[in-house]
């Protein structure tokens, strides 16, 4: 079981690797990561989250809050953003595979959810790392600053691993911040690439159903090892780089 000072570092330079490949937006947007009960066992009734006001460049393992379910701040000296709360505390309790949850309005991803109808196509390699994984919600609701969008949402994700938010953004979640980190850094990619090619003015190449299942089930063993090779790596250079994000 990973102990709670490494979670800390975990979700610590994953903001700080957002800014460097931004993914991130002013002093808004969220990471969280659930911890366990004294028992041992995740069940979203605690987690981890980027404290209302830093800069992610500047958040550190000792900065981020620990809070409950009901909001309550148990381990920090700064505030919990509500629309964070509200939509963090819904979706860990409500979806278990959620361990890791990272919100964020990243440019080309977000940009296919101001499109009527946008999809991430599967023509191209980092996209049908996503194959069978996306869930869209098309209904934008405004500002999630009550419990009951935080369920929506939580809803519109099921058991999906990635959720498409509409005129708003993305949302990523996984077993770990590492393995939802890569997904938000190659959806990113995946969504960058598809608009290039769209705005060539070309046609985007199809990939047959056989070579689409096909690749969802090399994938499918081959996602948690890419996740592992990349974030640790990105702890390594961060261990060198900018030591702090630790402290």
């Amino acid at each position: 079981m990973t102990d709670l000072q490494e979670l800390r570092a975990d979700l610590a330079c994953a903001l700080r690797w957002a800014v460097r490949y931004d993914l991130h937006e002013g002093v808004c947007n969220h990471f969280s990561v659930a911890v366990p009960d004294d028992d041992g066992v995740v069940r979203g009734n605690l987690f981890l989250i980027n404290p209302c006001g830093l800069h992610w460049s500047e958040v550190t393992a000792s900065s981020l809050l620990l809070c409950d379910k009901e909001g309550n701040v148990l381990e920090g000296t700064r505030e919990v953003e509500p629309t964070a709360f509200f939509i963090h505390s819904r979706v860990h309790i409500n979806a278990p595979g959620a361990v890791a949850v990272l919100h964020t309005h990243q440019p080309h991803a977000t940009a296919l959810t101001l499109l009527e109808d946008g999809r991430l196509e599967m023509c191209e390699q980092n996209a049908l790392m996503f194959d069978g994984r996306i869930a869209y919600d098309d209904d934008y609701e405004g500002l999630a600053l009550d419990g009951d969008e935080g369920d929506r949402l939580a809803r519109k994700l099921g058991n999906n691993q990635v959720l498409m938010m509409a005129s708003h953004g993305v949302m990523t979640t996984g077993a770990s911040v590492g393995e939802a980190f890569t997904d938000l850094y190659y959806l990113e990619r995946a969504a960058k690439f598809q608009l290039l090619a769209k705005a060539s003015g070309g046609k985007l190449r199809t990939i047959s159903d056989r070579v689409r299942a096909h690749t969802r089930q090399q994938f499918a063993t081959e996602r948690a090892i890419v996740a592992d090779r990349h974030f640790t790596a990105l702890k390594r250079v961060l261990d060198a780089e900018e030591p702090t994000y630790r402290h």
